[in-house]
């Protein structure tokens, strides 16, 4: 008999939540001769409940000690209109190998099953134990991202790119726009995600669109400036020029700090460009897919947060 159940995330689990998403990401990167993650405590991990709850009620999950009744594992998951995608998910690292992980999984492929609609996650290429996880449920590499970052100075950055100038604050007005661009580019949708970090009620999102000369959205950038999460993405453009403008953008919204942002490996002239402008590399992830896929037809960026397929 499994010494854990697998049940929905209740609002009083936020706390215990947010202490098992802080040490069981940063014990792992801790043990694989990285520095932290997240910094603060527990505390700042509180966010992804928040987030997650306000974006998708009831759409979480844990896994709890029959015994003791403590967490073991937890994970989100976002129904969206053409997939599902699978959300951070982790086991403390007492319970590694009591097979938690793979029941939250489990629990969601159905979902995704039911529902009729692939389901997609993006994944650390470095965390070989969860790469297995998710290959062994039948999960292909659909593309793979450089992870990188910049130090932007206090003054932001001293260079130019062409387009910089038809970057503008989203509007509510771009929703549909935004949607049909991700759909041409992606297969996929997700209006309620870019309403929500339009309306910003949280203080730390900010959304960009690049506008053409007819007054068509070419490209659109979400960013994060939270203290647990400073990321650019997701992001999706037409072309890696479009993309560059966005780019270039967001970091100049985070000058002093140094924001993370995934680039597709193939994004040859974009991955250049990011080196010229002092960008290093952190880490590796894959788009996994359990499910159809189209390869994607222009700049697809993903993000952790919100999460994104």
């Amino acid at each position: 008999m499994s010494e854990f159940a697998i049940r929905p995330m209740r609002h009083e689990d936020r706390s215990e939540v947010a202490e098992l998403i802080y040490i069981s990401i940063n014990h792992w990167y801790q043990t694989h001769g990285q520095a932290a993650i997240f910094q603060g405590g527990p505390k700042v991990t509180e966010v992804f409940y928040d987030v997650y709850e306000a974006l998708d009620p009831g759409c979480g999950l844990v896994a709890e000690n029959k015994l003791t009744g403590r967490l073991m594992g937890s994970c989100f998951y976002h129904p969206r209109p053409h997939h599902i995608s699978l959300g951070i998910m982790n086991v403390h690292p007492n319970h590694f190998g009591t097979g938690a992980g793979r029941a939250l999984l489990q629990f969601i492929i159905d979902f995704s099953h039911r529902s009729d609609k692939p389901l997609r996650l993006t994944q650390s290429a470095l965390n070989l134990d969860s790469f297995s996880l998710y290959n062994k449920a039948g999960f292909v590499p659909r593309c793979a991202y450089q992870d990188m970052f910049i130090q932007v100075p206090s003054d932001g950055l001293a260079v130019s790119v062409a387009g910089a100038d038809r970057v503008r604050e989203a509007t509510h007005d771009d929703v549909a726009a935004m949607a049909a661009l991700e759909m041409n580019v992606s297969q996929i949708t997700r209006e309620q995600d870019y309403r929500y970090c339009i309306e910003n009620q949280h203080g730390f999102w900010h959304t960009t669109v690049y506008e053409n000369e007819t007054g068509g959205i070419d490209g659109f950038m979400i960013s994060c400036g939270h203290a647990a999460m400073n990321m650019l993405g997701p992001c999706v453009a037409l072309t890696q020029e479009h993309a560059a403008a966005l780019i270039l953008d967001g970091l100049n919204r985070f000058t002093g700090r140094s924001p993370v942002f995934l680039v597709p490996v193939e994004c040859d002239r974009l991955v250049q460009q990011m080196y010229l402008w002092g960008a290093r590399n952190c880490e590796l992830h894959f788009c996994q897919v359990l499910g159809s896929f189209q390869p994607f037809q222009g700049v697809s960026m993903p993000s952790f947060f919100p999460e994104t397929g």
